[in-house]
């Protein structure tokens, strides 16, 4: 009776491990926007056109301004396949069209988490993203739809 009871004690503590896990992850990074953009929700496909810079500005014509982790970085690499469906590759080659081709601009560079949590509090339109740790009070989260 024991083991039987032990079994399904484990089987329990592992479901709720799994549980817990997949939650977490979901959540170690939020989309963040500077307070005075008045969007509490966008859509994915929002998402995906403003950091593909196909979108310039908000719906209340306020300029958008995009902020990105360095190429390599982790949670660059994260941010790309899971919120926008796309490897970090696809979104530098539309950057770099638009560039060469003279008709639209990269989103900002910025090197740490730290430093994009201080560009996008200071910029009005400013939108990126941030490890969960990082987001506070002075920015906006965004929720994805």
């Amino acid at each position: 009776m024991l083991k039987r009871n032990t079994s399904y004690f484990c089987i329990l503590l592992m479901t709720f491990l799994l549980v817990v896990t997949d939650v977490m992850a979901d959540d170690h990074y939020w989309i963040v926007a500077n307070p005075d953009v008045n969007e509490s929700s966008i859509s994915k496909n929002f998402l995906r056109a403003i950091f593909s810079m196909r979108v310039r500005t908000w719906p209340n014509g306020v300029i958008i301004k995009v902020f990105v982790l360095p190429d390599d970085h982790k949670l660059h690499h994260e941010f790309s396949k899971e919120k926008l469906s796309l490897f970090p590759y696809q979104l530098r080659q539309s950057w770099d069209r638009l560039v060469f081709s003279g008709t639209g601009q990269a989103p900002t560079t910025v090197s740490s988490n730290d430093e994009m949590l201080n560009r996008i509090m200071n910029t009005p339109g400013a939108i990126g993203y941030l490890e969960t740790i990082y987001v506070n009070d002075e920015v906006h989260v965004l929720e994805i739809k």
